[in-house]
């Protein structure tokens, strides 16, 4: 057994609401109001933000406005925007609108791959060829989320030995970056764990990062597990927005809020201002017209203090223990 790895001190935190959230919402967010919900999200510290995604209106009709919100938002140094592309034609346009990346989406599984993308793992790859080819010189940083990581709705497991040989493809391909996405929340910790362990080993020099759904209330845990085997990069989204739309059951992501708080807590730097994050996840429910899911912003940090109740009776014992 290889020695275990030291967990950082400092890891990077992902913002994804303005795509991943805001794709599966039943309201559309005007444009100029996602413009200043990006642009407050750049000045809590975040240092990655995937503003949007260059798809078909008709696939996602809340994304429509793509070029308009990333040549509006204000553009901070330090703060990469990335959007997320299907094809050529959308990571031309992508280029045109000067993204500092590009995120390319595939399934581990055929399944979920052609009810969400209509190609089967293999398709995929040819596609991101080609992509890469259209990106060549750019100096654009390319991403893929490798969908169904842990376990697919339609098939179940997803083997390890499969996951291994599609980052290895793509890898070889000459993509930069490679996420290990939790599509439907179906991870665990230990399976989290051997699997960063892992890719790690067999990759070290290539920039992983880890995206949970909290379907089952585990993102936390599962984030942790893989902080623990050597993971620095997490994506989340603010308030715990977000879903796939074609992978049934499926529910927000890990909240970002509450990621950053986990990790502050434990003394592991996120770059992040909590405080200054916790008050834009506070506009969410007016922005989206729902509440939403994050703990955090509700309850107040773990070091919030109450005034000790006026009148105490120490001789009693409490009736909630």
């Amino acid at each position: 057994m290889s020695p275990p790895t030291p967990c950082s001190a400092k890891v990077e935190i992902n913002e994804v609401a303005p795509r991943d959230g805001l794709q599966i919402e039943a309201r559309y967010v005007p444009t100029e109001e996602k413009i200043r919900w990006i642009d407050a999200l750049s000045t809590t510290g975040l240092r990655r933000i995937e503003a949007t995604s260059f798809t078909s209106p008709k696939a996602i009709p809340n994304l429509r406005d793509a070029a308009d919100v990333v040549t509006g938002i204000q553009r901070r140094e330090g703060v990469d925007i990335t959007v997320l592309v299907p094809n050529v034609k959308g990571a031309e346009r992508a280029l045109a609108c000067q993204v500092d990346e590009i995120n390319l989406v595939m399934s581990a599984s055929n399944s979920h791959g052609l009810a969400n993308l209509r190609m089967t793992p293999e398709q995929s790859l040819e596609q991101f060829a080609a992509i890469l080819e259209a990106t060549q010189g750019s100096g654009v940083f390319i991403n893929a989320s490798l969908s169904t990581t842990f376990g697919c709705p339609f098939e179940g497991d997803v083997s390890q030995t499969r996951v291994l040989e599609l980052v290895e493809k793509l890898i070889a391909l000459g993509i930069q970056g490679i996420t290990l996405c939790d599509t439907t929340g179906m991870a665990n910790p230990a399976q989290v764990n051997l699997l960063c362990e892992a890719v790690l080993e067999r990759w070290p020099a290539t920039s992983f990062t880890l995206h949970f759904h909290n379907t089952r209330g585990m993102g936390l845990a599962n984030a942790l597990a893989a902080w623990q085997a050597g993971i620095t990069r997490f994506d989340s989204a603010l308030g715990g927005l977000g879903g796939c739309p074609f992978a049934p059951g499926a529910t927000g992501n890990v909240c970002t809020e509450d990621l950053v708080h986990m990790f502050e807590a434990m003394g592991v730097d996120t770059g992040v201002d909590l405080d200054a994050l916790l008050e834009v996840a506070a506009t969410l429910p007016d922005l989206i017209g729902h509440d939403v899911p994050g703990q955090v912003v509700k309850a107040g940090k773990s070091t919030r203090r109450y005034p000790v109740p006026a009148k105490i009776d120490t001789a009693s014992p409490s009736v909630t223990e």
